[in-house]
């Protein structure tokens, strides 16, 4: 059996490029390379086993409606204010509907004894339990109630705005 060397060459061609694929691969924190330097051989490791397949990616752009300030930049402080005034304006209507809540939970828990409903006559658990639900809404609206009072003082003493009316 003879060989050609058109054969030989294609062979010898192929066992070249498999050799260049068989290339050493290190990873690098986050990097894989097949060039390593001296001082980043300490911390690099050899990836050995199994191929690996990069695929470089890019940065996504920024979305276009951001808005070009860098946050070192400040805000003029006519914006401020005008900013600092809908904040207090939107927290004092969020009190108040805080503050209605609470109204109408405490009259239907009624000092603890709220009027049974019709399945709860039969079902005294059910009617303890309500009671339980009514106890724990007035807690949380009370706890909500506090926190609104506590920004509307903070955003009430940022420099450059006006007391909140109490």
């Amino acid at each position: 059996m003879k060989s050609s060397p058109l054969l030989i060459a294609l062979a010898a061609t192929w066992l070249a490029g498999a050799a260049c694929a068989q290339d050493r691969i290190y990873r690098c924190g986050n990097e894989y390379t097949n060039t390593v330097t001296q001082e980043q051989a300490k911390n690099c490791k050899l990836i050995s086993g199994g191929n690996v397949t990069i695929v470089q990616s890019h940065r996504p752009n920024p979305p276009a409606s951001a808005p070009a300030a860098s946050a070192g930049q400040r805000v003029d402080a006519a914006d401020q204010r005008a900013k600092d005034s809908d904040a207090r304006r939107i927290l004092e209507a969020e009190l108040k509907k805080a503050e209605a809540r609470r109204a109408e939970l405490l009259g239907e828990y009624n000092n603890g004894e709220p009027e049974r409903l019709g399945p709860e006559s039969r079902n005294n658990q059910k009617y303890l339990d309500r009671v339980a639900e009514l106890k724990a809404a007035i807690a949380r609206i009370e706890s909500d109630i506090a926190g609104l009072r506590r920004e509307l003082a903070r955003v009430a003493g940022a420099p450059g705005s006006a007391p909140a009316k109490q």
